[in-house]
């Protein structure tokens, strides 16, 4: 029944991304995590030069920074920055960049805080990890909240 539920929550851009992993073997997800933290988007230069402006994922061991901006049209932009030496966490955070980019404010509050555990690499990459996407995810939906009452 849960199961079910948080199916239809899914938006396609991320239901799309964990049926790529979900595809392959459990071997090559890893491989694919890796393709994904070499595609994280550049943060715009406006939060390069002001770092103030971004949150720390204090979930996450390494330093990760992310930022979400809701337009006018109530669509959810978000940036993320992680170290090129934490491929596992920078991989999580491309996931996400690319998975809730351009999607509706409401969508993205939608989304199962266990999405994180349903794509499959729970057994390649530590619990702490997982732990670490989830704290990404959270603090996406938070400052979407907050983007919106202000």
């Amino acid at each position: 029944m849960m199961g079910a539920m948080s199916e239809s929550a899914l938006p396609a851009s991320l239901a799309e991304i964990r049926e790529e992993f979900l595809e392959l073997e459990e071997t090559d997800r890893l491989q694919l995590l890796l393709e994904y933290s070499q595609d994280l988007p550049a943060v715009p230069q406006r939060y390069a030069d002001h770092p103030e402006l971004t949150e720390r994922v204090a979930e996450c061991q390494s330093p990760v920074y992310i930022v979400v901006e809701v337009d006018e049209h109530d669509v959810v932009t978000m940036h993320a920055t992680a170290p090129p030496e934490a491929p596992t966490t920078r991989g999580f955070a491309s996931i996400l960049a690319h998975g809730l980019s351009g999607l509706a404010a409401d969508d993205v509050l939608a989304v199962p805080d266990d999405y994180p555990q349903s794509i499959g690499l729970t057994r390649a990459v530590s619990p702490l990890r997982i732990a670490g996407m989830t704290g990404m995810l959270l603090r996406v939906q938070r400052q979407v909240r907050e983007k919106r009452a202000s």
